[in-house]
């Protein structure tokens, strides 16, 4: 799960850097131009990748139970289901928040020009990426999923600390990539501590989209 995510952080680091590069040499339009060529060239790989994606024949060996499908009123009832909702809603609002709005605070409230606050903006999910690579090797072999995610609350709150700290900008691109430290182990942690949960009760397919609409929704409504 740590290595799944940490795959995802080295694209989105790449995002705010194609961006700084485009409007420090010519256009914002030229960034979104590369990006939507490597999104092209990424449908194509994943089409011609279809073969490998094929579910092995003996992949159902060895279930002992039939997921069980209910309403979301009903998983709802569920103990611990809200709680989880509310921890990816938050936990996605925060890191939207910073992802979102990481280079227009660095611009507009810290004056520094385009490209260095693109550059700096990546530094969030550089930490991010930096921390999940540590801890898919290290971290989870001596602490278990609710340590790592209080763990990383407590590094994500130094970083924003940092981050607001009014003593010059010295400390700005320490804090966001403490920041993205700190949020590097509650996703995947969150994920996997419920997916244990999930299947020692029993197998509701429903929940995890239940779980992803949370995220989703935090996301979206915390940003703005």
């Amino acid at each position: 799960m740590s290595w799944l995510h940490c795959m995802w952080g080295i694209g989105a680091a790449g995002g705010p850097v194609i961006m700084g590069w485009a409007l420090a040499g010519s256009t914002w339009q030229n960034g979104y131009r590369i990006v939507s060529v490597l999104q092209f060239v990424l449908t194509a790989l994943l089409l011609f990748s279809l073969p490998l994606w094929q579910t092995p024949a003996d992949a159902g060996a060895g279930e002992e139970f039939t997921p069980e499908h209910r309403t979301i009123s009903e998983l709802l009832k569920v103990p611990g289901v809200p709680e989880v909702m509310l921890c990816f809603a938050f936990y996605s609002g925060v890191e939207g928040i910073a992802g979102m709005w990481a280079a227009s605070y660095c611009t507009l409230t810290r004056g520094l020009d385009a490209m260095t606050a693109a550059s700096w903006a990546s530094l969030f999910y550089v930490g991010i990426t930096v921390g999940r690579f540590f801890q898919a090797d290290f971290l989870t072999m001596k602490f278990n999923d609710q340590q790592m995610i209080r763990m990383g609350q407590l590094l994500n709150a130094v970083g924003i600390v940092l981050i607001l700290l009014p003593f010059g900008n010295a400390l700005l691109p320490v804090g966001l990539v403490v920041a993205g430290l700190g949020c590097a182990p509650i996703y995947p942690s969150i994920i996997r501590r419920d997916a244990v949960q999930l299947r020692q009760e029993s197998q509701h397919v429903n929940r995890p989209a239940c779980r992803s609409a949370a995220a989703y929704t935090g996301s979206t409504l915390l940003s703005p």
